[in-house]
């Protein structure tokens, strides 16, 4: 970690909108007795990572004690307020980023609405301090910084997805979510990610690890929907984004998102939207 009180690298400007992932900033601090942020919000997510020390964070009308071992996230548009022990301070670490998936990545970490806290062990710990010091250090590569950041900041939401598949959840004073939570957040990510080739229900549960009835019965409680129809949905939203582009034919576009035969694809199609692909390519 770079020497001094406090270290912080914005990213690149060159960031695109409707990216899956985006890193806003990053960054270090040994933090002064009393040294506070808020009440406020932002725009993106936070995560803190302390290393030593302690603080609290209020958020939603509770109050958390955060020591060394421990991290919390800050959600888009929570009113949020953080502050450093008078007698311990805290030292931590922190990156800030949204996207497309950030809330789908986070949900399969166990980071829910109602989740703003969570602990590791040791290990896990020094591994996600570890990844924001390799984000800091991206700054020291021009060429390559925006590749590295963005590396580095997949890894670090993938170490906190491996921390809750270890069975550990939020502390217990953050508790407010289910498993079942989780699961769902995996499964839709899932379906987001292979919805353009064939897939099925059972594949979907055996990703998750758990029983085909089961894992369907938590996705429809949770959205309401089952997850075939869910998938039927999520392609034709895709289907019609492609039908824009009117280089794209009929037939590729049902190729884009999972039907091998266009007859089907145009049925489905016109069951979800109420007409054809080709009137709603006219329309």
């Amino acid at each position: 970690m770079p020497s001094g009180k406090r270290t912080y690298i914005p990213a690149p400007a060159a960031v695109q909108p409707g990216m899956e992932l985006k890193l806003y900033y990053c960054g270090a601090e040994d933090c002064a007795p009393g040294h506070s942020w808020g009440p406020g919000l932002k725009d993106h997510y936070k995560i803190h990572v302390v290393r030593s020390g302690r603080g609290i964070l209020r958020r939603g009308g509770r109050t958390y004690a955060v020591s060394a071992g421990q991290g919390f996230l800050i959600r888009p548009q929570d009113v949020a307020y953080y502050e450093a022990d008078a007698d311990e301070p805290w030292s931590y670490a922190w990156a800030a980023f949204n996207g497309l998936q950030a809330d789908s990545f986070l949900g399969r970490a166990g980071l829910g609405t109602e989740a703003p806290v969570f602990s590791c062990t040791e290990e896990e710990g020094t591994l996600l301090w570890r990844l924001i010091e390799e984000m800091i250090g991206a700054g020291s590569r021009p060429a390559s910084r925006d590749l590295r950041l963005l590396s580095s900041l997949y890894a670090l939401l993938g170490a906190l997805v491996d921390r809750a598949e270890n069975g550990r959840d939020a502390v217990p004073a953050a508790a407010g979510g289910t498993a079942g939570d989780s699961y769902v957040a995996r499964a839709v990510a899932y379906i987001e990610t292979n919805y353009s080739r064939s897939m099925t229900v059972e594949e979907l549960a055996a990703e998750l690890g758990l029983d085909r009835k089961y894992a369907a019965r938590l996705f429809k409680e949770a959205l309401g929907v089952p997850p075939r129809q869910f998938l039927l949905r999520y392609r034709m939203e895709q289907a019609s984004l492609l039908l824009r582009r009117e280089s794209l034919s009929v037939a590729e576009v049902a190729h884009s998102v999972g039907y091998r035969d266009p007859l089907l694809f145009s049925r489905m199609f016109k069951k979800v939207k109420g007409c054809s692909p080709q009137i709603y390519r006219r329309k």
